[in-house]
């Protein structure tokens, strides 16, 4: 009787718990599911879900572009589609990712990245909006390597359901004059 009855308890207890993460990667949807509670914005980053092939370019010192690197842009919702997570793998091993959380009060994305060269103590924070023109754009203040005040603006545009492109350059204060340092074209792979 003890055991039918812990049996009957379990279940009882173990459904509801398990039921209340249905918008995490699972067997059904292996990149989760936004949740219909999230904030609306979440879904700004709806068309990158999933895994992309990428081509990334960065500068080199002397300010040529290095040779392109195949890369692997894997995103997915976290915290039970309240957020988002991505990953870069990339063929030179120098791999990053971010955890994307969007603020109603502020009505912005603020966005932590990690990387896998050098690991950091702490991590970089980047804030931003979903433009008029479907771009995503996140700034984080930088000087330029002359002292002049300004940011490194990071911008996801032509975002499609089958592609997008990732820019980051630095920028004045004025946005008057930007410098790109990385360049990211992804073709979506599932």
């Amino acid at each position: 009787m003890k055991k039918i009855t812990f049996t009957i308890l379990f279940f009882i207890t173990a459904v509801p718990t398990f039921a209340q993460y249905e918008y995490e990667p699972n067997k059904e949807h292996p990149y989760g599911q936004l949740n219909p509670a999230a904030f609306p914005q979440t879904g700004d980053f709806a068309p990158l879900i999933g895994v992309s092939e990428c081509i990334s370019e960065s500068r080199a010192p002397d300010g040529s572009w290095n040779d392109e690197v195949d890369m692997l842009w894997k995103w997915k919702y976290i915290m039970n589609g309240m957020a988002v997570q991505d990953e870069t793998l990339k063929a030179d091993g120098l791999h990053s990712g971010s955890i994307r959380q969007f603020n109603a009060d502020s009505s912005k994305w603020y966005v932590h990245y990690y990387s896998s060269v050098p690991a950091s103590p702490s991590l970089s924070t980047w804030e931003g909006t979903k433009t008029d023109e479907s771009k995503i754009v996140l700034y984080r203040r930088q000087a330029a390597p002359n002292g002049t005040d300004g940011y490194y603006r990071l911008t996801f545009y032509e975002v499609t359901d089958e592609s997008f492109k990732w820019i980051g350059e630095w920028v004045n204060l004025g946005e008057t004059f930007s410098y790109p340092t990385w360049k990211i074209s992804c073709s979506k792979k599932s």
